[in-house]
C-alpha cells in the first residue's frame, strides 16, 4: 500500500509540474473549454435585471418598418452666360437661351411616428422642396407635404395619407447614457436602408455651430449622407434621437465616427408645436450674450466662473424694457443655474412669451433680481444665430 501511494504521489507530483510548464510556455493549449464561445453583451435597465444580448436583429426589425427614405426635388435657375446680353447675340437669337430652370435632387430619411402619418425628419433635408417622395420598407412611395419646419433645432414635421402604417415606439432619451449600445436606420448614400451599431459617445454636445438650439447625442454608429432626418434607436428598437449631422474631413462627406443626433424629447416637443399650431413659438427677451471666462471672471472681480455676460442689449426689447444693461451676468433664469450661453438660450426658449420671469443677474458685484415679461422669438433662418 506504501508503494502504491509513493507512485501516485510521484505520477501527481509529475503532472502538476508539467501543467505548470504548458501553462507558461503554451497557455492556448489548456483553452478547450473557451474555443467557439459566444461573446455576449450584459444590457441592465435595472439595477437588478440583466439580460444577455448576442443580437439586435429584434430591435432592427421593430425599428426598420417605420423609417422611411425620402426623396426632394427643386426646380434651381440655371445662371446664363453674360455673352447672351449682348444685343446682337439677341437679335439673331432671341430669348430662346434666356435662364433655364433644372431639377435639383435630394435624398434622406425620416422616422414615422404616428398612424395618422406623421414623420420627423430634418428640416434640410426638405428645404425649399418643390416635390416630396417617401418610400416606405414595405415598398409603398407616396407624395408627402410639409406640415411645418423648425430651422432652429433643423426638426420638419411631413405628412402622408396611406393605411396601415407602421410607427415607431418613442424611448426616453433623457435616460440615455454614455455607453448605451445604439442603432443608426437610414439611408446612406441612396443605396438602401441600412442599420449600423455604435454607442452614445457623449451627451449633451452644443457649441458645434450645426444649430441655434443644440444639445446633440454623439455616436459613432456609422451616420452618412442620406441617413439625416433617420432613427437612432436603444437596443429595445426604441427611437432616442433623429440622425443631423456628422463631423467629417473625408471626400463626400462619409463617417468619421463622428455623428449628432437630435433627442427624441426635443424633437417631440417641436412636433407637437407645429402640428397644433403649425410652427414653433419661443420665448425671447433681446440680448446678445458671450460666455464667461476666467479671465473675464478676474475682470469682474467675481471669485468663480459661473452666468453669461450680457454684450449688447436691443433697444426696445423685452430686456432693455425690465432695465437690464451690456456688463450684467445672468446667472440664473426662474431659479434656473445658467451655466454658458448655450443653457441660457435654451432656459429663455422655453418660456412662454407673454409670461413674466424673474432674472438674477450680478452687477458690479451685487445680485439682484429683475422682473421680465418675457416676448416671442423673432422668427430667423436655418442655422442662423
Amino acid at each position: 500500500m506504501r508503494k502504491l501511494w509513493l507512485v501516485f504521489a510521484q505520477t501527481a507530483t509529475i503532472c502538476l509540474a508539467a501543467l505548470f510548464v504548458i501553462s507558461t510556455l503554451r497557455p492556448d493549449l489548456l483553452t478547450w473549454g473557451t474555443r467557439g464561445a459566444i461573446v455576449t453583451i450584459k444590457e441592465s435597465h435595472s439595477d437588478t435585471a440583466s439580460t444577455q444580448i448576442t443580437s439586435f436583429s429584434s430591435a432592427a426589425r421593430k425599428a426598420m418598418p417605420a423609417v422611411v427614405n425620402i426623396f426632394t426635388a427643386k426646380d434651381v435657375k440655371v445662371p446664363r452666360h453674360p455673352f447672351m446680353d449682348d444685343p446682337v447675340f439677341r437679335y439673331f437669337f432671341g430669348n430662346q437661351f434666356d435662364a433655364q430652370t433644372q431639377k435639383s435632387t435630394n435624398l434622406g430619411s425620416g422616422v414615422i411616428v404616428s398612424e395618422q402619418g406623421y414623420i420627423l425628419t430634418n428640416s434640410h433635408v426638405v428645404e425649399a422642396a418643390d416635390e416630396i417622395e417617401v418610400a416606405l420598407a414595405d415598398g409603398r412611395r407616396t407624395q408627402a407635404r410639409v406640415v411645418g419646419t423648425d430651422p432652429e433645432t433643423d426638426v420638419a414635421v411631413l405628412k402622408i395619407d396611406l393605411a396601415k402604417l407602421p410607427s415607431i415606439t418613442f424611448g426616453l432619451s433623457d435616460k440615455a447614457s454614455v455607453g448605451d449600445v445604439v442603432l443608426a436606420i437610414g439611408n446612406p448614400f441612396g443605396v438602401g436602408q441600412t442599420v449600423t451599431m455604435g454607442i452614445v459617445s457623449a451627451l449633451g454636445r452644443s457649441h458645434l455651430g450645426i444649430n441655434t438650439f443644440e444639445n446633440f447625442i454623439q455616436t459613432d454608429a456609422a451616420i452618412n449622407p442620406g441617413n439625416s432626418g433617420g432613427a437612432l434607436v436603444d437596443i429595445d428598437g426604441n427611437l432616442i434621437g433623429i440622425n443631423t449631422a456628422i463631423y467629417s474631413q473625408a471626400p463626400g462627406g462619409a463617417s468619421l465616427g463622428i455623428g449628432f443626433a437630435i433627442p427624441v424629447s426635443a424633437a417631440r416637443q417641436v412636433m407637437e408645436q407645429i402640428v397644433k399650431t403649425g410652427a414653433v413659438t419661443r420665448g425671447w427677451i433681446g440680448v446678445g450674450v458671450q460666455d464667461m471666462t476666467r479671465e473675464l471672471a478676474e475682470s469682474f472681480n467675481l471669485k468663480k466662473v459661473r452666468g453669461t455676460l450680457i454684450t449688447e442689449v436691443l433697444r426696445g426689447g423685452p430686456a432693455d424694457k425690465a432695465g437690464i444693461k451690456p456688463g450684467d451676468i445672468l446667472t440664473e433664469v426662474n431659479g434656473a443655474p445658467v451655466n454658458d450661453s448655450a443653457g441660457m438660450l435654451g432656459l429663455i426658449a422655453a418660456l412662454p412669451p407673454g409670461q413674466q420671469a424673474t432674472l438674477k443677474v450680478v452687477r458690479s458685484q451685487t445680485e439682484a433680481e429683475i422682473k421680465i415679461t418675457i416676448g416671442t422669438r423673432p422668427k430667423q433662418s436655418r442655422r442662423e444665430e
